[in-house]
């Protein structure tokens, strides 16, 4: 068994179990009110303009990381990208905190602008889950040093994870009149 196959199959299970665990772990704590369970904390509303700017600046890295490694620059690549999967862990966290200490805010826009913004918050939702696995198996796979699988798949998980860091900044733009 190669080099190779050993890296991979170490954390594959990995892969599973982080794709199944972390948007499960999301959605229930989303659900939890800290208040409710008798914990007096004040809700933390000064963090979505910070999430949001977290996210702002992962898109910006992410585009970096791709000139990067067209430029060759294969350690500073490896840098941004590392930078990146840094940036989106403290979104989660801040954004998981946030919604465990304030209550939804709901979107009060009318007419064909509440359809745009539905539709760009329901895709940012979907591809956010779908990056995780996007995301580890590429970095699996450079970790491997597997890059031709590694840039397969950097190819379809690239867009896909710009798209949800770029959307993150629009859907906060987009509700942020509404915060009570």
């Amino acid at each position: 068994m190669s080099e190779v196959t050993t890296v991979e199959k170490k954390y594959n299970k990995w892969i599973i179990i982080l794709s199944i665990a972390i948007p499960l772990v999301v959605a229930i704590l989303f659900g939890v009110k800290l208040k409710d369970y008798g914990f007096n904390v004040e809700p933390l509303s000064f963090l979505p303009p910070i999430y949001a700017t977290i996210n702002g600046i992962t898109a910006c890295v992410l585009i970096m990381a791709f000139f990067a490694i067209k430029n060759g620059k294969v350690k500073l690549h490896e840098n941004l990208m590392k930078l990146c999967i840094a940036l989106s862990v403290s979104f989660l966290v801040m954004y998981v905190a946030y919604h465990m200490t304030s209550d939804s805010t709901p979107f009060g826009g009318e007419g064909a602008i509440r359809y745009v913004y539905f539709f760009i918050l329901i895709s940012h939702i979907v591809l956010s889950i779908a990056i995780i696995p996007l995301v580890l198996i590429t970095y699996v796979r450079a970790l491997a040093r597997v890059f031709d699988k590694h840039k397969k798949i950097a190819k379809i998980a690239f867009p896909i994870w710009l798209y949800v860091a770029i959307t993150g900044v629009v859907v906060y733009l987009m509700i942020s009149p509404y915060y009570a």
